[in-house]
């Protein structure tokens, strides 16, 4: 028998007490009339068990105190108020709707024109009413148990400096493994398990960045044509792991496989980065479905036009933004990833969209709330933190623009590579200063070059592989005629769009993808890698795959001899990395004569052994360069013993380059030549101080 108590308007969302006996209930509302909790048997279920409505409310908080109630207890609410669209209000109470703070969520919508708050088809659009009740097709929320054996579990805590960021989908990267057993495929117990993880230790990965794993929901017009919202970015639930990616498909069952997945990939020594969305919610425009917070409270939840507040403002290209300058949605924004740190136990965040978060009304703010709460914040402001500096809105693109707490996704460094390796003219400048970990955005207010997250290839775009094999997105199976995804690839077929047999084109694709590799591990700043781009993934020439859960997102562990070849000399040039700390400074690298040691961190050369001047980095022919780093200047805190120096040699021209080296007493070695087929340091010495590097590749040399 239930009992039903006034509660508690704090802590927000479901609270479960073992020894009070039930579950404190809390919501926010500023604008309805009266909010019911609605108790379910199963997921299905059209009819509820119990209604309960809520009578207490303090500052918007509606609560009450449920006796009675506990783990694996099905639930859902439904908010009452007035249905006044061009005021900015969509209450429906026919509606029953996700709670904001659930920790878990049953299954996925059944697409029905009843999840509408209006008459789909009505001349009036949304302006029109839908009396239509939702619950059958609807998921419930599920009360959970958040005790969990953690064994002990302590986080790696990478430094920034050692860290190497593996990019992947918790699905894609097992749901084709065979080595896997078939029915866990694609979920969080596969990700995992030991095949993952030792494969990952091998590879010399410390960081995994998943793809949302927030509960999302599948577009209505995907599912329509048979497709899924794949990447995820399209969030319902920000407390909830989806259960997509949970074998254990019981009430609850997904966040107890999450945590184990964490606590196993910590024992490994391997981070947990989650890449998240608080930029905007599934619910779409003002034609979406009314699922959780439009009803809830749109006028508070919601960006509204100011003008017209039934129309949303859009600075995320989903047809709605997140309101975090309202204080109640960035609390909820704030306690969903203390959640994740604190109850989940993990390492870090990527925001997507990130630039929208820092809006505080409408221009890009980096004194805004977002941004001071997080830096004070004891929990947040101590695990990674990664922006994806942008959004689609006027003034979004904020590469290097966030505060010194922050990392961001380089895009500059990502086009400026592609170009210089495709012979883009006029890029040598650009191409040492993305190397040296773009000083030239982040080396003021005291950031440093793990701001920089370098990466080649990302999940948005095409992999590495197709970066060589294609010059054309083919987004075909998207179903947006090919006119969705970027065209500003930057990429190359070497003459064949797309599979070929031709050896020669191979050979050419080949060293292209080892010339990234290596610039991409011997850049200053913190690499990420798109995952299977070590085996070669192929998404077809399709580069915005967001809805293809199939196999062309999916990895293909079935690997020939040249995939072999590439995956071995990844994992060459990720431990020449971590080997070598000239490889991973602190601080930028500045060409100033050290008066201790008398050497420079860094010499720029031209092919004759001398320096660069300022009239070659502005000859727009000039497309090679070498890069001396000096394993003299150290980082005084940093007890690890330098490998000595180095010199990297790029050559993006259509020639061979016959490159004078400084004089050693000691000697150098060749430890990878891109052209070369070996996958061991070979450490062949290099006579007579003299190099030749031919058209198209990069080498790494070391003293003896």
């Amino acid at each position: 028998m239930l009992k039903v108590g006034r509660g508690s308007p704090f802590p927000v969302g479901p609270t479960w007490s073992e020894e009070e006996g039930g579950v404190n209930f809390s919501i926010f509302s500023e604008n309805a009339t009266a909010v019911y909790l609605e108790i379910y048997g199963r997921p299905d279920d059209r009819d509820p068990k119990e209604v309960i409505e809520f009578r207490e409310q303090d500052a918007f908080l509606w609560h009450s105190f449920v006796s009675g109630l506990g783990p694996g207890t099905l639930y859902g609410y439904r908010v009452d108020g007035p249905y006044e669209p061009e005021k900015g209000l969509r209450f429906n109470r026919n509606k029953l709707l996700i709670d904001p703070y659930t920790r878990s969520i049953t299954s996925e919508i059944k697409w029905s024109n009843d999840l509408f708050g209006y008459n789909i088809g009505d001349s009036r659009e949304d302006l029109s009413f839908n009396e239509a009740d939702d619950a059958g097709n609807m998921p419930k929320c599920v009360i959970v148990d958040g005790n969990f054996d953690w064994k002990g579990d302590r986080r790696p805590r990478h430094e920034w400096t050692r860290t190497v960021i593996y990019e992947t989908h918790v699905k894609g990267i097992t749901a084709r493994h065979p080595e896997i057993e078939e029915e866990i495929r694609g979920t969080y117990k596969a990700m995992a398990s030991d095949r993952v993880i030792s494969y990952l230790k091998d590879l010399g990965i410390t960081s995994v960045e998943l793809m949302p794993v927030h509960h999302h929901v599948d577009d209505k017009y995907l599912v329509d044509r048979g497709l899924r919202n794949y990447w995820g970015y399209n969030t319902i639930g920000f407390f909830a792991p989806d259960f997509r990616y949970s074998s254990d498909k019981s009430p609850g069952g997904a966040v107890r496989e999450f945590k184990e997945m964490v606590r196993r990939l910590h024992e490994n020594g391997i981070e947990v980065i989650l890449d998240v969305v608080y930029n905007h919610t599934a619910e779409g425009n003002h034609l979406g479905p009314t699922l959780s917070f439009r009803g809830i409270d749109n006028l508070s939840y919601y960006r509204l036009d100011p003008k017209n507040p039934r129309y949303y403002v859009d600075f995320t290209g989903t047809g709605n933004s997140l309101n975090a300058s309202n204080p109640y949605v960035l609390q909820m924004v704030m306690d969903s990833l203390r959640y994740w740190v604190l109850e989940m136990h993990v390492d870090g965040f990527r925001f997507d969209l990130a630039a929208t978060l820092a809006r505080q009304l409408f221009d890009v703010d980096r004194l805004s709330a977002f941004f001071d709460i997080v830096h004070q914040d004891p929990v947040i402001s101590r695990v990674k933190l990664i922006a994806e500096p942008w959004d689609v809105g006027p003034g979004g693109y904020q590469v290097g623009q966030f505060p010194a707490l922050w990392a961001e996704w380089n895009g500059k460094y990502r086009d400026s590579m592609r170009r210089f390796w495709r012979g883009d003219p006029g890029m040598m400048g650009e191409f040492a200063t993305r190397l040296s970990g773009s000083p030239d955005l982040y080396e003021e207010n005291g950031r440093r070059p793990h701001s920089s997250i370098n990466y080649i290839t990302c999940h948005d775009g095409f992999t590495l592989n197709d970066l060589v094999s294609y010059e054309r997105k083919h987004n075909e199976a998207n179903g947006h005629n090919n006119e969705d995804g970027t065209n500003d690839n930057y990429s190359v077929n070497f003459g064949v769009e797309g599979p070929t047999e031709d050896r020669e084109i191979l050979a050419k694709r080949m060293r292209r993808m080892k010339n990234f590799m290596i610039t991409l591990f011997t850049s200053q700043g913190v690499p990420m890698l798109l995952g299977g781009d070590e085996i070669m993934r192929t998404q077809q020439g399709n580069n915005n795959a967001y809805c293809q859960d199939n196999e062309i997102s999916w990895y293909d562990w079935n690997l020939d001899e040249r995939k072999k070849h590439f995956l071995e000399f990844v994992k060459l040039v990720i431990h020449l990395r971590r080997n070598n700390n000239v490889l991973r400074r602190r601080n930028f690298l500045s060409g100033e004569r050290r008066p201790d040691t008398g050497a420079r961190d860094v010499i720029w050369l031209r092919p004759d052994g001398t320096e660069m001047t300022q009239e070659d980095w502005s000859k727009a022919e000039q497309k090679y360069l070498a890069v001396h780093l000096s394993g003299k200047v150290r980082d005084p805190y940093d007890e690890e013993a330098t490998n000595g120096d180095l010199i990297l040699l790029f050559n993006a021209s259509d020639r061979d380059v016959m490159f004078n080296l400084p004089h050693s007493e000691r000697g150098w070695k060749v430890l990878i030549d891109s052209v070369s087929d070996s996958l061991q340091y070979y450490p062949a010495p290099v006579y007579q101080d003299r190099y030749l590097l031919r058209a198209d590749s990069a080498a790494v040399i070391q003293e003896m």
